[in-house]
């Protein structure tokens, strides 16, 4: 069996599990965002009295952080009563980020781990060696109620990522030319898992990165084997309790590609598709009204780090905005701490809440009709930051901080 069916095995009490099958598991973490206030209608609609584990269940105020509207304001106010009622300890309020980062600041997200949020981009757990996927209201409500949840076992198709990147190039670079190379269906209900080379070299933030983005291929889950790398994390956060599944040395694979990153310039997903992607000089010169970095793709320390190694010296220009958001609190401090912030306010940036902000197009950095913005972020669809008119140009932290102080694309590699 691969690494990912004996998580889904062990939680469903079974010795083995097969491609295609269906098995009800027990949930480790239990997610639910604040886009979803129908979880907790569809709880109650279903039958729901009290909720089967609230120990496993993390809330998180992260899409709307702070609220701008009086909408999200009561949403959040429902959210924050059900917590005090079904005895939810683990409310993460406006001030604490984007969901998936707290999962790995704080632990919830670990080797072993079967996490379910409502929120697309749970493939990011893999990189932990978790199996995490994200489901809608009703089934999160199901969860709720039982600690369960049925799946189909995903067939399972494996990246080698070989060689070393050279300057500028990033986890964002590889996996943007993966999913330019496969297609934005190619992963449909499929599990992702990377190898090779290059990610045995990656640290954790860009291994985060790649995991990410599967939900971009429509990957169910995504996969990296636990390595030294994943423990050294657990180390530092003082966690011992997991458990490590490895992979079968005769399991055979749906399908298997090989891409070379060392041959990789910077890449850039252009408007208005993901796997819409050419080498940065495909689009050098396109001037942009705003850069972003930020997100549950490119919003931790290490990106903010590489941003400021960019911009330090440097101006954004009149005309351009440069809007950071920390993916979570414990970023936020690190990069106040650490001066990265000062930097990056010193040449123009301008810094929101912990939070999704722009990247879903409802609050903190929407963008206007005709304008051009380059992202850190996972998406590029006509609307994702405001206006359809608008055209949004994905990335890597280093291009989009790059692009901020030049006022167009460009080739980071220039400006590290």
């Amino acid at each position: 069996m691969h690494a990912t069916e004996k998580i889904l095995a062990a939680h469903a009490g079974r010795a083995s599990v097969a491609t295609g099958e269906i098995v009800n598991c027990t949930v480790d973490v239990a997610g639910i965002n604040d886009l979803y206030l129908q979880t907790v209608r569809s709880f109650f609609e279903i039958g729901g009295v009290a909720v089967h584990s609230p120990q496993n269940v993390v809330m998180f105020l992260d899409h709307y952080a702070p609220a701008s509207s009086i909408q999200q304001a009561d949403n959040q106010k429902q959210f924050r009563g059900f917590c005090e009622a079904q005895r939810i300890a683990n409310l993460m309020d406006v001030n604490e980020g984007v969901c998936h980062q707290i999962c790995v600041d704080k632990g919830f997200s670990r080797p072993g781990c079967l996490m379910v949020i409502t929120d697309s981009h749970t493939t990011t757990h893999g990189a932990l060696g978790a199996f995490g996927t994200g489901v809608g209201a009703t089934d999160m409500a199901a969860i709720l109620i039982s600690g369960q949840l049925w799946f189909r076992v995903p067939e399972v198709v494996k990246i080698v990522l070989d060689g070393a990147p050279r300057q500028g190039v990033f986890a964002k670079d590889a996996i943007l030319h993966v999913i330019g190379a496969l297609g934005a269906d190619y992963g449909v209900y499929k599990v992702i898992e990377f190898c090779g080379e290059a990610v045995r070299r990656m640290p954790l933030c860009e291994r985060l990165t790649l995991c990410n983005m599967t939900t971009e291929i429509g990957a169910k889950t995504a996969w990296i084997q636990p390595d030294e790398v994943t423990f050294a994390h657990m180390r530092r956060l003082g966690i011992d309790d997991y458990t490590v599944y490895d992979t079968d040395p005769d399991y055979r694979y749906a399908a298997v590609h090989r891409f070379n990153v060392g041959a990789l310039e910077p890449q850039i997903a252009e408007p208005d598709s993901v796997d819409n992607v050419h080498p940065v000089s495909h689009c050098a010169g396109v001037k942009i009204q705003q850069a972003f970095l930020g997100t549950c793709t490119g919003g931790r320390f290490e990106d903010l780090e590489i941003a400021a190694r960019v911009v330090k010296g440097r101006k954004v220009p009149r005309g351009t905005r440069f809007v950071v958001v920390p993916a979570s609190r414990k970023v936020l401090l690190e990069a106040v701490r650490s001066g990265v912030m000062e930097t990056l306010v010193e040449a123009g940036a301008t810094f929101v809440t912990p939070g999704c902000a722009a990247c879903l197009g409802t609050h903190e950095g929407m963008l206007a009709g005709g304008e051009n913005c380059i992202s850190s972020s996972s998406r590029n669809f006509p609307g994702r930051m405001g206006s359809a008119e608008a055209r949004i140009y994905l990335g890597s932290p280093a291009a989009v901080a790059a692009a901020a102080v030049a006022g167009e694309i460009v080739d980071p590699a220039e400006f590290l």
